[in-house]
């Protein structure tokens, strides 16, 4: 019990100084930073703004990419047009549906970036033998429609 007593009273009683109390603050400083910038997400603002940017591109792609599908998918050829995606070299593909105007939005010139890459992996997995979309919509409007009788 005397241990306790003799550094509490230790603790009491000490002063520190300005130096000890500035190179505390500026190490707890540097600490702070150094674990916010490695470990806790910080990033600078040029970074920010890169990774913004990667993701409002990533974002697009995407979308064009799933437009791409749909319309692919529900064009009346897809069975050939799949079989031809298909028989092309895997770094070929994007630019089979670029030349097809398949990965370029509408009232837009040009493809949009990596949208290409995107839908000929998706469309790839896809089966020759499925129905398209266009297909299953009428089927889906005649079952809604008997239930409405």
């Amino acid at each position: 019990m005397g241990d306790k007593n003799e550094m509490r009273q230790k603790f009491e009683k000490f002063r520190p100084s300005k130096t000890l109390w500035f190179w505390s603050c500026a190490g707890s400083v540097a600490l702070t930073v150094v674990l916010g910038f490695t470990v806790g997400g910080w990033v600078t603002g040029g970074t920010a703004q890169q990774m913004a940017q990667a993701g409002r591109e990533d974002g697009r792609a995407q979308l064009a990419a799933s437009i791409c599908v749909e319309r692919f998918a529900s064009s009346p050829e897809f069975a050939v047009n799949l079989a031809a995606l298909k028989e092309e070299s895997s770094w070929a593909q994007d630019r089979f549906l670029a030349e097809a105007g398949w990965v370029t939005p509408v009232g837009m010139e040009e493809p949009i970036d990596g949208a290409g890459e995107l839908c000929a992996e998706q469309l790839v997995e896809m089966e020759a033998t499925a129905a398209a979309p266009a297909e299953e919509a009428g089927v889906e409007e005649t079952a809604a429609d008997a239930t409405k009788s």
